[in-house]
């Protein structure tokens, strides 16, 4: 069984075939997959530009077992829990050579989570497939690949401990901010537009709990929790041409904005070129994750500091995605459901 998404709003929970191997790729049963922001988008529109074209199996949230192995493969071996990521570079273009292996020309991207098997491809066994600690249970490895994205974003926008930083937007990506930017020793200003999220971040260590909504900007109170001066960090974590500006608003001279979440199809956002320009302000926008990132998520994981139990408060077998996905759709801010087939 596999869920298919056929277009907007179309997925079937149906009878596919197991995918077959070729030489390099092995075969894994699913054991848990968690839904994502992307994966609602995704059922929403029905297609996505890059990762999946319909009628496709989707999801990429995953950790199972090895069930069977391509020939040529050495690395992997039938009955070991492996966590495979949801792309890997061709390290041979432009980018990668310049350690950008995020923007790759030829990323190969892998989709089908939400199913009983998955092929990885033999590329992506080479190089962004990990053994699962024997400590790390499956919801926690599967937890690997949003998790990646994250620490790049927040490392690229260089925290230092002490610095105060404004999270905005506190679904699951944003909290994963909030729980990353403690244990690096960062002051957390946390904006959410529901009580709960704002509770869910005090939970994970925010100092300070803002409401940000369409008509109550964050700006002044963030200004007034900094002595006027602005937070050192702001991460925009919404995807909203108005929060984007609001982020930009909130920091302080040489502080840096990171433009994490990703704003609908031609948006255009407004900002003031002599406020970037006087005050040094560092713009960055960051997209998805490299090897090196899921390593290093693996590892933080590994040493218990980060857990699914922060992020995914329900389980539900996979016959029951389409409901999850509905209900995902129409509750903004929810966290993520772990899928068992």
């Amino acid at each position: 069984m596999a869920a298919v998404l056929y277009g907007k709003e179309n997925l079937q929970v149906e009878p596919v075939a197991v995918p077959t191997i070729e030489s390099g790729d092995i075969l894994v049963r699913v054991k848990v997959a968690l839904t994502c922001g992307t994966d609602v988008k995704v059922f929403r529109r029905g297609y996505h530009a890059r990762m999946i074209v319909p009628p496709a199996v989707f999801g990429h949230e995953l950790a199972g077992d090895v069930v069977a192995v391509g020939e040529g493969v050495n690395k992997f071996s039938i009955g070991q829990r492996v966590v495979a990521a949801n792309s890997a570079p061709c390290e041979d273009c432009f980018f990668c050579k310049r350690g950008l292996q995020n923007l790759c020309e030829d990323l190969l991207f892998n989709n089908g989570a939400y199913a009983e098997y998955i092929r990885i491809p033999a590329r992506i066994v080479e190089r962004n497939t990990y053994l699962i600690p024997r400590q790390v249970g499956y919801q926690d490895a599967a937890l690997v690949e949003p998790l990646a994205c994250v620490v790049r974003g927040f490392e690229e926008s260089a925290p230092r401990a002490g610095d105060t930083v404004a999270i905005v937007g506190l679904g699951p990506i944003g909290l994963m901010f909030v729980k990353l930017a403690k244990l690096y020793g960062c002051r957390v200003i946390a904006v959410g537009r529901r009580q709960t999220q704002l509770d869910r971040a005090g939970v994970l260590g925010a100092d300070e709990l803002i409401v940000g909504s369409d008509g109550a900007s964050p700006v002044p109170a963030i200004r007034a929790l900094t002595h006027g001066r602005g937070v050192d960090i702001a991460i925009e974590a919404v995807g909203k041409p108005q929060t984007w500006e609001w982020a930009v608003n909130m920091v302080r001279r040489g502080g840096t904005v990171n433009f994490f979440g990703g704003c609908p199809n031609d948006s255009t956002v407004k900002l003031d070129t002599a406020l970037l320009h006087y005050s040094e302000i560092t713009c960055k926008a960051s997209f998805h994750h490299t090897p090196a990132y899921i390593r290093k998520a693996l590892d933080i994981i590994s040493a218990g500091d980060i857990t699914a139990s922060f992020f995914v408060n329900s389980q539900e077998p996979l016959a029951n995605l389409l409901e999850v996905m509905r209900h995902l759709m129409s509750h903004n801010g929810h966290l993520k459901t772990a899928i068992v087939p």
